[in-house]
């Protein structure tokens, strides 16, 4: 069994009390030695407030730690050939850690130890045996204590963003850090107030609707009420699940230039995405790019050198999308539910890649490139995309009693209603957004736009801080925890 966390919750007002007491004794110092051993007693701490009990929960962490830092140590000192069976040792205790439930149950460790951040570490681990067993990069030696500043880094923990070490050495090693003026802290301290408005006030209305819905789904009141409902139910969950992240994400990265260290973006407006494909550029960014690189590339080049047709490299492409994108929700969970999950986020984006294979077939490139500039197939792009994802997420909250509940409460036909509904209301309601926000960006002053302008930005985020505040202290609303906490 895994083990509870304590009340010290992500994105909490204590942990960005947290984060902003590390920022401000994080620059006490220039000096990088001050600088990082902050860092690491920052993130002891915050390890340790965490769990209940913090040493025996953390030991299978500290284990999995220990084995990812051995294989980079062979790998250093030139054993090549240990590369692979690095890889394989770090990818088994993970799925071992995790308890996938393919694996017997006998084999786990029965005593409750603690995974959370196991997930995001793995990555950071597979990156450094990587790239340092690759040998392509200039070879650099990683000591045990930057290997384990740069995977327990508080910031980055939880739910990422996932950071590649050479990144993330630029900054926090670096004899120069990066600058931190008046208008940089002030743009941080904008940031950490949309952020914690997110979390606790956008996830926990989305959540409020979300839970209302489900479980007005299952009374009997009249058709109409439950068609709402599980239009609700569907639409809702996207936004839940991007306020709930996101919001984290705009927290951490806030701190982190605060102590000097750019953090990478993880979201850029995924809900405009007029694709699939395009939606996974936007959504989740450092894990879609990291699976991009490590999954998607070298695979693509094998199956490329073994297969030489023409006709079939197109299609080389589409099988390398499934299998990236499987694994993707395969990462996300232990369970049947998860795998599922990752089929559907394959198949959208292997039907989106052989749709578009197929029109630049049909119309050529350049007829293809007007069509996809086309306002009313971007919008119903954009619809159809949001669609998916939506019908996707219900495989990311239920389990299979859950999810045969929901479908039960509705005809097959009653359901497609729904769907179109939500491809309707999806098309039409995305491009009124787009419309009205380029609308109001346009509306320029000798500053630029007046949306982005200093005042207005004070405004919006006075009136976020006012609001989040009101709810999450003085009415003592808890906020839902962060989504990707779990994982």
């Amino acid at each position: 069994m895994t083990v509870d966390t304590g009340s010290f919750q992500a994105a909490s007002i204590q942990f960005v009390l947290f984060g902003l007491a590390v920022a401000v004794v994080s620059n006490v110092s220039r000096s990088r030695v001050w600088r990082s051993a902050v860092l690491m007693l920052a993130s002891i701490v915050f390890l340790g407030l965490m769990a209940h009990t913090p040493l025996l929960a953390f030991l299978p962490l500290i284990g999995f730690l220990s084995l990812g830092y051995g294989g980079l140590w062979l790998l250093e000192r030139g054993w090549s050939k240990s590369l692979i069976w690095s890889i394989l040792a770090v990818l088994c205790v993970y799925i071992w850690l995790k308890k996938y439930t393919f694996l017997p149950e006998s084999i786990f460790l029965h005593s409750p130890y603690s995974t959370l951040g196991l997930s995001y570490i793995f990555f950071r681990v597979l990156q450094l045996l990587i790239e340092t067993g690759d040998g392509g990069e200039e070879q650099r030696h990683i000591g045990p204590f930057a290997f384990l500043l740069y995977s327990i880094n508080f910031t980055t923990f939880i739910s990422g963003p996932i950071q590649c070490y050479d990144e993330f050495a630029r900054d926090q090693f670096a004899d120069q850090p990066n600058g931190l003026g008046p208008r940089a802290i002030g743009l941080q301290m904008e940031r950490i107030v949309r952020g914690f408005f997110k979390v606790h006030v956008l996830a926990m209305l989305f959540n409020m609707v979300h839970v209302d819905a489900l479980s007005q789904l299952s009374q009997p009141v009249p058709l109409t009420l439950k068609l709402y409902a599980a239009f609700r139910l569907v639409v809702v969950y996207p936004f839940f699940v991007y306020s709930s992240f996101s919001g984290y994400i705009d927290i951490v990265i806030a701190l982190a230039r605060l102590m000097r260290v750019r953090l990478p973006e993880n979201f850029n407006r995924p809900f405009s995405a007029t694709s699939f494909l395009d939606f996974w550029n936007r959504w989740h960014i450092t894990l879609s790019t990291w699976m991009k690189t490590y999954v998607y590339n070298p695979l693509l080049v094998v199956l490329m050198r073994r297969i030489s047709s023409l006709t079939l490299q197109p299609l080389l492409g589409v099988f390398c999308f499934f299998i990236t994108f499987f694994l993707v929700g395969v990462w996300h969970g232990r369970n049947s539910e998860f795998i599922f999950f990752g089929v559907l986020l394959g198949a959208g984006v292997s039907i989106n890649k052989l749709w578009q294979v197929g029109l630049a077939r049909i119309l050529g490139r350049k007829g293809y490139k007007a069509l996809a500039k086309n306002p009313v197939y971007t919008a119903f792009g954009r619809g159809l995309t949001f669609s998916w994802f939506a019908f996707a997420s219900t495989w990311f909250w239920a389990d299979w009693r859950q999810i045969a509940k929901v479908f039960a409460a509705l005809s097959a036909v009653q359901w497609l209603f729904v769907w179109l509904a939500i491809l309707l209301c999806g098309t039409a309601v995305l491009a009124a957004w787009e419309w009205l926000c380029g609308a109001l960006l346009s509306i320029q002053t000798t500053e630029g736009s007046v949306l982005t302008s200093r005042y207005a930005r004070t405004i919006y985020a006075s009136a976020m801080c006012l609001i989040a505040f009101v709810l999450s202290v003085l009415l003592n609303q808890p906020a839902p925890d962060i989504v990707y906490k779990a994982f």
